[in-house]
C-alpha cells in the first residue's frame, strides 16, 4: 500500500482550481439562461445533437425556429423544453 501525503499547499491549489471551475460553470449557465435566442451550433452543443438530428427536429415541428438571412435561431425556452422530461397523465 502506497501512502501519499497531502500538504496544505496541495489543498490550497485544489481549492483555487475548484473555485475557478465553479466560476466558469456558473458564468456559462448565466450566459445561456439570459440569451433569448440561440444559433444552431449552440443548440447542437446544448442537446448533444448532430446537424441532421437538429434538422429532423425542425422538419417534424418539434423545435420551432426563425430564419434571418441564412442563420437559424431557436428560442432558449423551446430548447429547454426539449430537455425536460414529458409529464404523462
Amino acid at each position: 500500500m502506497r501512502l501519499e501525503v497531502v500538504t496544505k499547499e496541495d489543498l490550497q491549489v485544489f481549492r483555487m482550481q475548484l473555485l475557478e471551475d465553479l466560476k466558469q460553470l456558473l458564468a456559462q449557465q448565466v450566459s445561456q439562461s439570459t440569451k433569448k435566442w440561440l444559433k444552431s451550433a449552440e443548440v447542437r452543443e446544448m442537446l448533444s445533437l448532430s446537424a441532421g438530428k437538429l434538422q429532423n427536429l425542425r422538419i417534424t415541428g418539434k423545435l420551432s425556429y426563425t430564419k434571418v438571412g441564412s442563420v437559424m435561431y431557436y428560442r432558449f425556452d423551446d430548447v429547454r423544453r426539449l430537455l425536460e422530461p414529458e409529464i404523462k397523465e
